[in-house]
């Protein structure tokens, strides 16, 4: 029995269950629509669907970076409690994403959930969905990022279980994978990146509009200064750069005091390196993952919880 798109969305609607997942459900079952079902079933996948609608706030970020410190991936897997995200199995399909995001290169999520896993016998959306059987909670890879760099290292940091991850990726002139001055300061630098969350790298991330509007914001805060407003505009001027100079530092990784050598920036502390092993070293980007900014959070009432339980 052949099948067609319409049997595949009808299917998707039937069950909540991917498009990749429908499709290959169809062909198993040569068009049976029941068949079809019952094997989404078989494979956890409508038991998935079902929990499709709850929010999945809570969860961790993960990272793999290969042994050559030349290729690394940091991605973030969402569950529904604390609890689960903190728990083996869940940490567990973390990690493995994180190498399967790192060793294939997906053009995107669904890309990478319909590929065949590398730590699983089955697809990854068929990994993701055994444990949210295993668990019983809604579990979905939300995002990831990879990166590689021929020379140089890309140093990964995980903070707090986590709670937030870092992906450090910095360029040298020549090898220094075996210089331990160099890869502690990678490590520690990438520590720095989780603690004080820089929004950029270089003062140049910066788009003209928001230096022109904090210079703006600036301005004002000086004019509305009684003991500031009548100097000089050389002197406002003055101030007016401060003020810029106190925000890169605030914004910007390579202004600010190394958290464990304040008397340091980071780009003194990439310099002295660098003059001390006679190369060039220089920081390309970081990524920096912070679990469930920007997700809906659930909101519970105990007392309502257990009112519903009571109703039982």
């Amino acid at each position: 029995m052949a099948f067609t798109a319409k049997d595949v969305m009808k299917l998707r609607e039937m069950t909540g269950a991917g498009m990749m997942d429908c499709k290959k459900a169809l062909s198993e079952t040569d068009g049976d629509m029941d068949k079809a079902v019952e094997k989404l079933r078989e494979r956890g996948v409508a038991v998935a669907a079902k929990k499709a609608g709850r929010i999945a706030s809570e969860g961790a970020v993960a990272a793999y970076t290969s042994e050559d410190g030349k290729v690394a991936a940091l991605v973030e897997v969402n569950c529904e409690t604390d609890f689960v995200g903190k728990g083996d199995v869940f940490h567990a399909l973390c990690d493995n994403v994180a190498m399967q995001v790192a060793k294939n290169n997906p053009a995107s999520v669904d890309a990478l959930l319909a590929e065949n896993s590398l730590s699983y016998d089955g697809t990854v959306t068929e990994q993701v969905n055994s444990v949210t059987q295993a668990t019983g909670e809604k579990v979905a890879v939300r995002r990831f990022i990879r990166t590689e760099i021929e020379q140089g290292r890309i140093e990964t940091y995980i903070h707090m279980g986590g709670k937030i991850g870092v992906m450090l990726t910095v360029k040298t002139g020549k090898d220094l994978s075996a210089n331990e001055e160099f890869t502690t300061a990678c490590h520690d630098i990438a520590m720095h990146i989780a603690a004080f969350g820089p929004k950029y790298t270089y003062e140049n991330e910066l788009s003209a509009e928001e230096v022109a509007k904090e210079k703006e914001i600036l301005k004002a805060q000086i004019m509305n200064d009684p003991k500031k407003a009548n100097k000089p505009a050389q002197i406002i001027e003055k101030m007016l750069e401060g003020g810029l100079a106190k925000m890169y530092k605030e914004v910007c990784l390579i202004n600010q005091d190394f958290v464990k050598d304040p008397s340091v920036t980071i780009a003194g502390l990439i310099a002295k390196i660098a003059k001390a092993n006679d190369t060039e070293i220089s920081i390309v980007k970081f990524d920096r993952y912070v679990m469930g900014e920007g997700l809906e959070k659930k909101n519970e009432d105990f007392a309502e919880e257990i009112a519903k339980l009571s109703a039982k």
